[in-house]
């Protein structure tokens, strides 16, 4: 019997491979470049998941125009970008509705309360507990007036039941000396732990599967074999063609790209992301940080500190601008007034957006036997074993845990 074919062999594509392959099916994982070299190579490291508020809430509306014209404010969008980029802003708009805004919530929080139910068990599984660190996320805020701007977050957190503790600057300092005495305010978030290596967690699950009887092919994928609504083969750039019982697509960002050629568009976009790896930063730190006025993040991982955030919209072909890098490191530097940018290197990747800010996890709408995971944006470490739980389960015929509805492909 012909494998299943896995196309995307990021976090997502690695977990659902590992997943299928561990239930006992024959999987096979495609992707253009070995595992974990996309979006999973600089990921900011973090189990986030307090962090599912739909971008598109009016609060964030009513600062776009600020953020738009500052050159160095967390969102860009390169003006050539624009004319492609405004079917997605119109449905990002349509998301905005407050009634919409709180079905979205939701959904996010159901995929967020169970993080750890499945991330658990997975890493026990893959033997990779120890990838896990004890340690959350300090949220930062120079002042009440700070704090005040960021309330809503807090406010949909208590109505969720999300872990969270408000502190004041000395106790933060208490946590991070290294923090700046201008920080006035915080909210430790304890369940928002990182990843100590988000790259080796990729390649060592890979290994695992690997282990288990699953296989690898790596090759771009171009086209599709049909024979009516079943899709029968992968065909590759360079003309091989894979045969496959099932398909999952979760190739990221460019998964809208292989959608399209189903006859499935996806209104998936990219927002570019930018980090600095710092090796020898001068400080030492034990919590990851994030400063919501300033947007950025810092986490400690893969052997140093990683210093990332904002988002640019420009595609996916637009060559990287590492300005974007260099404002975030400057922006750090606030907060960690002794670091140093010693032995660092500057990437940037492809987070895959959706206009609403949940992911499509589900069957397609047009073709049996074919499964997306994607748009999963900032969260997708975090929304990682989750996602491997529900599509290994539509997969095998299982029953999933939770009603799959508000993440369906064809919702837009």
């Amino acid at each position: 019997m012909s494998p299943i074919a896995v196309v995307g062999a990021g976090i997502i594509g690695v977990t659902i491979a590992f997943e299928l392959q561990r239930r006992g099916r024959n999987v096979i994982l495609i992707d253009k470049d070995a595992p974990g070299k996309g979006a999973s190579y600089g990921n900011m490291a973090s189990i986030a998941v307090t962090e599912f508020m739909p971008a598109s809430r009016p609060s964030v509306w009513a600062q776009m125009p600020k953020w738009l014209l500052d050159p160095e404010g967390p969102v860009r969008v390169r003006p050539s970008y624009l004319p492609k980029l405004a079917p997605w802003f119109l449905r990002f708009l349509e998301a905005s509705r407050p009634s919409r805004v709180r079905k979205l919530e939701a959904a996010g929080a159901v995929l967020c309360k169970r993080v750890y139910e499945d991330l658990d068990p997975l890493l026990q599984a893959a033997g990779l507990a120890d990838m896990l660190s004890a340690e959350g996320c300090l949220s930062l805020y120079a002042d009440d007036a700070e704090f005040k701007t960021d309330r809503e977050h807090i406010e949909v957190l208590e109505r969720f039941g999300f872990r969270h503790e408000i502190l004041d600057g000395n106790a933060i300092r208490d946590l991070e000396p290294a923090l700046a005495t201008k920080i006035g305010r915080g909210v430790l978030f304890p369940d928002n732990r990182s990843v100590k290596d988000p790259y080796r967690l990729v390649v060592a699950l890979s290994e695992r599967f690997l282990s288990l009887g699953g296989g690898v092919e790596q090759g771009e994928v171009v086209g599709f074999d049909r024979a009516g609504d079943v899709v029968a083969g992968i065909r590759l750039k360079d003309g091989r063609v894979i045969k496959a019982a099932e398909v999952v697509l979760c190739a990221g960002a460019y998964t809208g790209r292989l959608s399209r050629l189903l006859g499935e568009p996806i209104p998936l976009e990219t927002e570019r992301g930018y980090h600095t790896q710092i090796m020898a930063p001068g400080v030492s730190m034990r919590h990851s940080i994030i400063w919501p006025a300033r947007a950025f993040m810092v986490t400690p991982t893969a052997g140093g500190i990683r210093v990332g955030g904002t988002v640019e919209m420009a595609g996916l072909d637009a060559p990287p601008d590492y300005r974007r890098a260099k404002v975030l490191v400057k922006r750090a530097r606030e907060a960690l007034p002794d670091l140093t940018s010693e032995a660092a290197t500057e990437w940037m990747g492809h987070r895959p957006a959706l206009p609403d800010t949940v992911p499509v996890i589900g069957p397609s709408a047009r073709h049996r036997g074919v499964f997306y995971a994607t748009g999963h944006g900032h969260l997708g470490l975090t929304y990682a074993a989750t996602t491997g739980r529900l599509i290994a389960d539509l997969v095998t015929g299982a029953t999933p845990p939770i009603d799959l509805t508000p993440y369906r492909v064809d919702r837009f």
